[in-house]
């Protein structure tokens, strides 16, 4: 008995070990719908295994002073965040789920507020050639502290290297 579970942990560690390590990184640019829309431009990187992965991104809103629109204030965001993702390409798509958190400052005029914040969304990675996808994905963010407007949503589009 006692052989037979030290064979079964030998396979499990000799099988986890076999598993590949992949990483990743974005450039996107997109539209951030709150209140109105504006663009939105960033950078991700990501290192994972399997099914789970991390995740750091940054991304830059413009503040918008459109007469006739709502002022809409600049938004920066800084966010880690855990992607459970589809352990491969189906048909060259391979979608993900992602949450996490981080800080933000949002900047209106001579109004900021910087605080804590959550973000949940999902996507898609599009097999293009090579390591090169396009990564398409949609996300919440909840603002903490006194933001403007939250929930704040985006949408972007966005080459995504593997490696």
């Amino acid at each position: 008995m006692r052989r037979g579970r030290s064979l079964l942990m030998a396979v499990t560690l000799v099988l986890a070990g076999a598993t590949t390590a992949g990483a990743d990184a974005t450039v996107f640019i997109g539209a951030s719908t709150t209140p109105d829309s504006r663009r939105v431009q960033g950078i991700s990187a990501g290192a994972g295994l399997l099914l789970f992965a991390f995740e750091l991104e940054y991304a830059s809103t413009a503040q918008s002073d459109n007469p006739g629109d709502t002022p809409a204030p600049a938004l920066k965001t800084g966010m880690a965040n855990v992607v459970v993702q589809a352990p491969f390409a189906i048909f060259g798509f391979q979608p993900y789920a992602t949450a996490g958190g981080g800080v933000f400052k949002e900047t209106l005029g001579r109004r900021e507020e910087t605080g804590f914040g959550s973000n949940v969304g999902g996507g898609v990675k599009i097999s293009l050639a090579g390591p090169l996808r396009l990564r398409i994905d949609y996300r919440v963010f909840r603002l903490g502290s006194d933001a403007l407007y939250s929930p704040a949503h985006r949408f972007y589009a966005g080459l995504n290297l593997r490696f």
